[in-house]
C-alpha cells in the first residue's frame, strides 16, 4: 500500500483548491477592472485583500493547531493545505496590490508576507530532506555515543603518540587539543570547518609515517587508523549538528516574521479604512 505525502495528500486535494482559488483571482483580476483601475482600494481590491487576511490568519492558527493535533492523518493534511493555500495566497495578495508597491507599511506587510512564505518552503524541505539524512549519518548512533568514542579515541591516540617520534606526537596533541565542534551558530550550520585540526593531524600523518623507522612501523599503523577513525566521527558530530542546527534555525525566521506580519496587516488595515 502506497501512502500519500504532504504534496500528493488525499490525491492532491489542497493543490486542486489552491489552483481553483488563484483562478477565480486571476478570472476577477482579468475580467472586472474597476472604474480607478486596479488597486488595493477597489471593491475588487477589498474582496481580495479581505481573502488574504483571513487566510493568513488561517496559516498563523496552524501553528497552534499542529501542536494540539499530533496524529499523522490529521497535522499532514493541515500541512499540505498550509503549503499549497499559502502558495495561492502570494499571487492574491499580489493582484490585491494591483502591483502597486511603494515605501509604505503596505509594502512592509507584503515583504513580510513573503519572508514567511519562503522561510516556510525551507522549514518544509528541511523536515522532508534533513531527518533521513540524519539517520543514515548517524545510523545506530546517538550524538553521545559517537562524543564519547572520539573521547575514548583521543585517549588512545595520545598514549600511542608519546611512543612516536615529537612531530607526530605534536601533531596528535594538537588535533586532539585544538579539535572544536559547534562552537558558533555559523559552523553548525556549515557543518564543516575549513582548518579542522583532526583532518590536518590526517593529512601530516600521511606524509610523516614515510619516516618512522621499523621497529614504529606497526604503531604507526595503529595511530593513523585511530586518527582516521575520529576524523571520521568528528565529521559526522558535525554533520548532525548541522541537520539538528538547520531543522530549528528557520524557525528563527518564520515565527518572528510571522508574528511582524500579524501586526503589519493589522496596522495595514487601520490605515487603509482610516485614510482611504
Amino acid at each position: 500500500m502506497q501512502h500519500s505525502n504532504i504534496f500528493d495528500y488525499k490525491k492532491y486535494r489542497y493543490f486542486k483548491w489552491a489552483v481553483v482559488v488563484i483562478l477565480i483571482a486571476f478570472a476577477g483580476y482579468l475580467l472586472f477592472e474597476p472604474a480607478v483601475g486596479h488597486y488595493g482600494g477597489s471593491w475588487l481590491g477589498y474582496g481580495l485583500g479581505t481573502l488574504s487576511a483571513l487566510m493568513v490568519l488561517w496559516m498563523a492558527w496552524y501553528g497552534i493547531r499542529k501542536r494540539r493535533y499530533r496524529s499523522s492523518g490529521s497535522t499532514q493534511g493541515w500541512l499540505s493545505a498550509h503549503i499549497y493555500l499559502g502558495t495561492a495566497m502570494t499571487v492574491i495578495v499580489t493582484l490585491h496590490s494591483g502591483f502597486h508597491f511603494g515605501i509604505n507599511i503596505h509594502t512592509l506587510a507584503y515583504g513580510l508576507l513573503l519572508i514567511v512564505v519562503v522561510s516556510g518552503f525551507f522549514g518544509n524541505y528541511a523536515y522532508m530532506i534533513y531527518p533521513r539524512l540524519m539517520t543514515e549519518n548517524m545510523g545506530e548512533d546517538n550524538l553521545d555515543g559517537l562524543l564519547l568514542r572520539i573521547a575514548e579515541t583521543d585517549k588512545l591516540a595520545r598514549q600511542i603518540a608519546l611512543l612516536m617520534p615529537d612531530d607526530i606526537n605534536n601533531a596528535v596533541a594538537r588535533a586532539c587539543r585544538e579539535t572544536y565542534i559547534g562552537i558558533s551558530l555559523m559552523e553548525q550550520l556549515r557543518g564543516f570547518r575549513a582548518d579542522c585540526p583532526s583532518a590536518l593531524a590526517v593529512q601530516q600523518l600521511t606524509v610523516l609515517g614515510n619516516n618512522v623507522v621499523a621497529e614504529q612501523r606497526k604503531l604507526y599503523r595503529d595511530l593513523y587508523s585511530i586518527m582516521v577513525r575520529r576524523e571520521s566521527l568528528v565529521r559526522r558530530v558535525r554533520q548532525d549538528l548541522m541537520y539538528r542546527a538547520r531543522l530549528g534555525f528557520w524557525l528563527y525566521f518564520h515565527v518572528p516574521f510571522t508574528v511582524a506580519l500579524l501586526v503589519a496587516m493589522l496596522a495595514h488595515i487601520v490605515a487603509v479604512f482610516l485614510y482611504w
